[in-house]
């Protein structure tokens, strides 16, 4: 028989998904399995598996087989999956508003006919507030912590759950929870600093390529490198249930004085220095591999660490210093150029830096033309100008009481100082493009890190040398 014209093959493709789901649902009813996108119809299958675990029925053994079965649910899903699965635990699995509610009564009831017999009662009803306050869907969360590679399970969910939260307040309450949970297990002092060196496994040296997040690592040349080079560095930190996954790497040149171009630190042909003949410790690029520990700080720990086993190792080190991108840059740039006709919205200095740059033609050509930063002529009209913006907006430009920029940022609370505006410091089409070639050293200076510091977090007072002091005060740019 033949089919009615109005029924094509969109329609026909369109009717067997239709039956493939039924027939799937179906399936999912008779043998519990939960589908790979989870469909609205198989979330009771998850809630049956979620509150099995959080049940407490029978032993250690059994509560680590039930996380174990639920984990490999959740692994089994596909994107769409996981995100639902997330959304059950944000929306059903936080913290009982009527236990809650009765629990703080308790408290308060007693609080207000305190006397010394009722200590006793006072103290139990603060802890059952404090156990109240712990969700049912974090308790849930330290149980994987118990399985194999059960911290790695947890911070690749995190990473999905920021992925999907946006603005739901479901979603960022539970990231809140998540957060302060890997913050726990995270802590500093139970990190382990590790050199990372060219004999390491190989799977490592492909982490580390892959998660370079500054300077890209294009061949096995490029790391060997970084790695093998007697006056190369990376260090790392470690997580003992994650020895082969650095959390967080940073990498380190020994050097005679601080560098001003990134080329002469990357470049695989460079003449090696004897690391006992170095006077310095350049930091030039620090990476973190986990998104799900966003926010989980710990690289600052990592620089301060490194700094004392630099220290240690080469007593004759005198400077500790960065040379580091300025990635806000641009972007600050092409805000300034949109406020141009509302001049009262623009610092002079700028103003007048920009007006410098219009008149040589660089403002049409910094950020992208590859030529420009050939043109030697041209480079020499920008410098000035260019390391004037980038002083300011390094010094001036804020977010709250810190620097607008969050690589200064990360450095000046961590106890750097603005140490010098390099020009051109890095020519690759990465480095035009977010700062016009611009880079800038951040210096760490062991006796004055934890006054830099304070300063910093308590007032946003910003650290600098006298050189980056007087581009701020060049005559008619202040």
């Amino acid at each position: 028989m033949d089919l009615p014209k109005s029924l094509g093959l969109k329609s026909l493709k369109q009717l067997r998904r239709a039956w493939v789901e039924v027939e799937e649902g179906a399936l999912s009813r008779i043998t519990g399995k939960v589908r790979p996108a989870l469909p609205p119809e198989d979330l009771h299958l998850i809630r049956r598996q979620m509150d099995e675990c959080l049940s407490e029925v029978g032993g250690a053994a059994s509560a680590r087989a039930r996380a174990a079965r639920l984990g490999g649910v959740y692994l089994d899903l596909n994107s769409s999956g996981r995100e639902n699965f997330l959304k059950l635990l944000a929306q059903e699995y936080g913290v009982k508003d009527d236990t809650l509610r009765q629990c703080a009564r308790e408290w308060l009831e007693l609080d207000a006919r305190l006397s010394s017999a009722d200590t006793r009662a006072l103290l139990e009803a603060q802890a059952r507030l404090r156990r109240t306050l712990i969700s049912p869907r974090v308790s849930l969360l330290t149980q994987f912590n118990d399985l194999p590679e059960g911290v790695k399970f947890l911070a690749d969910m995190r990473a999905q759950l920021l992925k999907i939260q946006g603005d739901d307040i479901h979603l960022r309450a539970f990231d809140r929870e998540f957060r302060d949970l890997l913050a726990s297990w995270f802590d500093v002092g139970f990190l382990k600093l590790r050199r990372i060196t060219w004999d390491a496994p190989a799977a490592l040296l492909e982490t580390l390529a892959e998660h370079e997040a500054v300077h890209a690592i294009r061949s096995w040349q490029d790391i060997k490198h970084r790695l093998a080079a007697s006056d190369r560095r990376c260090f790392a930190f470690i997580h003992p249930q994650m020895p082969n996954d650095p959390l967080i790497f940073v990498w380190v040149a020994l050097t005679d004085g601080i560098s001003e171009r990134i080329d002469d630190l990357l470049a695989v042909d460079h003449r090696e220095l004897d690391p006992d003949k170095a006077d310095t410790a350049v930091f030039y690029s620090i990476s973190a591999t986990q998104p799900g520990l966003d926010g989980v700080g710990f690289g600052s720990f990592l620089i301060k660490r490194v700094v004392d086993r630099l220290n240690r190792d080469h007593k004759q080190l005198k400077h500790f210093a960065t040379l580091s991108p300025i990635p806000g840059f641009q972007r600050w740039i092409k805000e300034r150029l949109d406020q141009a006709s509302d001049h009262g919205q623009v610092h002079p200095r700028v103003q007048k830096a920009l007006q410098t740059l219009r008149d040589a033609g660089a403002l049409e050509r910094m950020f992208s033309d590859r030529s420009w930063l050939r043109d030697h002529a041209a480079l020499e009209q920008a410098r000035q100008p260019l390391t004037i913006l980038a002083a300011h907006y390094l010094l001036r430009e804020k977010r709250g009481n810190g620097a607008r920029d969050r690589v200064a940022n990360f450095h000046l609370s961590n106890g750097a100082s603005v140490e010098r505006v390099n020009f051109p410091g890095d020519v690759s089409r990465a480095g035009q493009q977010r700062s016009a070639g611009l880079m800038v050293n951040y210096r760490y200076r062991l006796k004055e890190i934890e006054s830099n510091h304070e300063s910093y977090h308590d007032g946003g007072t910003i650290s600098q040398s006298r050189i980056i002091s007087s581009l701020l005060k060049t005559r008619n740019s202040s």
